[in-house]
C-alpha cells in the first residue's frame, strides 16, 4: 500500500495527548516546529516514568526484594521491546547509552582505538551531525587513520558514484546519516552498507532523524551499527540506543567501566558480564527506559508507516508554501521518498537567528543556526539556516502561521 493510501492522521486526537501545545505566548498558542532537535512527549509517557517512580523505583540488578526484581525485570524487557521495534535478533544487540552522541562515541572508542591504523580509512558524508564527524575525526588523529568524505550534489542528495569510488578495500567504517538533520535527505542506506561490505568494512548508520518517523529494520538494513535518540521519537531525554550486530559486540571491549558491567573483579584483573550489560556500567536509565517502551507502544499504536506519510505530507506543503516566495532558499531535496519532515531554508537579507527571533514573538518555535553540521553549512555557503521540522501532532495550519511570521520578517527587514 502507498503512503498516499494510509489513513490519514486524527490530529486533533492526537495533540489532546499534549498538554505543552495548548501553552500560549502573549495571548498565542505555541506552534511547535523544532521536533527534529527534540520532539514533544505524550501523557502515556510521562504516566508510565510517573508509574515507575511512585510504584517500583528501585535499583536494578542488585537487590532481590520486590521493588529491585520489578524494575530488573522492566529493565531487561525494555531491551527486547526494542529489539522488536527495529528488528534486531535479540537484547543481546541493544544497548542502551544517553544518546545518539554516546552511541557513536561508544564504538568509535571501543571499536575504532582498537581497530584502525595508518593506513585505514573512516568515510562519513559531507552531511554527517558533529556526533559523527567530530568523533570520528578525533579517532583518525588518535589512530593515524584517515577521514574521508562522500560528497554531496546540488540537490542536496548523496553522489552515489563518489561513494563507490572513495570507498574501498582501505576503508574499515562507513558511518552515515540516515536522514540528514539540516537538508531532510533520506539516504540510500542499505545500498551503502552494501558498498561498504563488498570492501569488508563495517557500516554504522545514525538513525537520529528516521527511527523517530518511519518503519526501520536494522536486519533488513544490514547495518553492523545503528543509534538513535529516545527524546527524538516522543520518548524522554537521556536514554538512546546502540544497536550492534552481536558478535561484533562480543568481540569489543567495553567504553565505560564501573559496577553493573562486570563477571567477577580482584585486584589484579576484571572480566565482564554478558551482553548487554557489558556496555551499560553503573545505574543506568531505568525510568527513562520504561518511558521509551512506552514511546514505542504509542508510536505503533498510531503506525509508523502512517507517521511517515503525515510528516512528508506537512514536508511538502511546506516546501510548496515556501518555495512561492521569491526571497526564500531552501536546502535539501524536492518533496517525496527522499525527503523526511524537515524544511530548512533562509530568508534573504534576514540572518537566521534573527529571523527564528521574530518567529518566536509570533510564538512559533523554529531552530536557527548551523544545526551541529557546520561543515555542510560551509559547502552550502551559508553560515547558519532557519529548520522547521514536523512530528504526528503538527498541522499544515501550524505552516501557514510560519509563513505568516516569515511575512513580518520580510517586512522588519525592508
Amino acid at each position: 500500500m502507498s503512503q498516499r493510501q494510509l489513513e490519514p492522521l486524527d490530529v486533533d486526537a492526537i495533540r489532546e495527548e499534549f498538554p505543552i501545545l495548548e501553552r500560549e505566548f502573549d495571548g498565542q498558542q505555541v506552534v511547535y516546529l523544532d521536533n527534529a532537535a527534540t520532539t514533544q512527549t505524550p501523557d502515556p509517557v510521562v504516566d508510565a516514568m510517573s508509574d515507575y517512580y511512585r510504584e517500583y523505583n528501585a535499583n536494578v540488578h542488585r537487590g532481590i526484594h520486590h521493588l529491585s526484581q520489578e524494575a530488573s525485570i522492566a529493565y531487561e524487557e525494555a531491551h527486547d521491546r526494542v529489539a522488536e521495534f527495529i528488528g534486531a535478533s535479540g537484547r543481546e544487540e541493544v544497548v542502551f547509552t544517553k544518546n545518539t552522541t554516546e552511541a557513536e562515541n561508544l564504538v568509535a572508542y571501543s571499536w575504532g582505538l582498537n581497530e584502525l591504523g595508518p593506513g585505514d580509512e573512516v568515510v562519513l558524508t559531507e552531511m554527517e551531525h558533529h556526533a559523527s564527524l567530530v568523533t570520528w575525526q578525533q579517532i583518525g588523529k588518535r589512530t593515524g587513520a584517515d577521514v574521508k568524505y562522500i560528497q554531496i550534489t546540488e540537490e542536496g542528495r548523496l553522489d552515489m558514484d563518489h561513494a563507490r569510488e572513495i570507498i574501498t578495500d582501505d576503508t574499515a567504517m562507513v558511518s552515515a546519516v540516515h536522514v540528514s538533520n539540516t537538508l531532510g535527505t533520506v539516504n540510500p542506506v542499505s545500498e551503502l552498507v552494501d558498498i561498504a561490505h563488498d570492501h569488508d568494512a563495517l557500516a554504522f548508520i545514525d538513525g537520529a532523524q528516521a527511527v523517530p518517523n518511519r518503519p526501520v529494520d536494522v536486519e533488513a538494513i544490514d547495518a553492523d551499527f545503528y543509534a538513535f535518540s529516545g527524546h527524538k521519537m516522543a520518548g524522554p531525554t537521556g536514554i538512546g540506543v546502540l544497536y550492534g550486530k552481536q558478535e561484533l559486540l562480543e568481540e569489543m571491549q567495553p567504553y565505560l567501566y564501573g559496577g553493573g558491567m562486570i563477571r567477577k573483579v580482584t585486584f589484579e584483573d576484571s572480566t565482564w558480564d554478558e551482553l548487554p550489560w557489558k556496555f551499560e556500567p553503573g545505574t543506568p536509565q531505568i525510568a527513562e527506559a520504561v518511558g521509551l517502551v512506552a514511546a514505542i507502544d504509542w508510536l505503533e499504536e498510531i503506525g509508523m508507516d502512517r507517521i511517515e506519510a503525515h510528516e512528508e505530507e506537512l514536508a511538502r506543503y511546506a516546501y510548496e508554501q515556501l518555495d512561492a516566495e521569491p526571497d526564500v532558499e531552501i536546502y535539501g531535496p524536492e518533496p517525496g521518498p527522499e525527503r523526511g519532515g524537515l524544511v530548512g531554508f533562509n530568508l534573504e537579507s534576514v540572518h537566521a537567528h534573527d529571523l527564528a527571533s521574530i518567529m518566536n514573538d509570533h510564538a512559533v518555535a523554529i531552530r536557527a543556526g548551523d544545526h551541529c553540521t557546520q561543515p555542510l553549512h560551509d559547502k552550502l555557503g551559508v553560515a547558519a539556516s532557519a529548520r522547521a521540522s514536523f512530528y504526528v501532532y503538527n498541522t499544515k495550519e501550524e505552516i501557514d502561521k510560519l509563513v505568516e511570521a516569515i511575512d513580518d520578517a520580510r517586512q522588519l527587514f525592508a
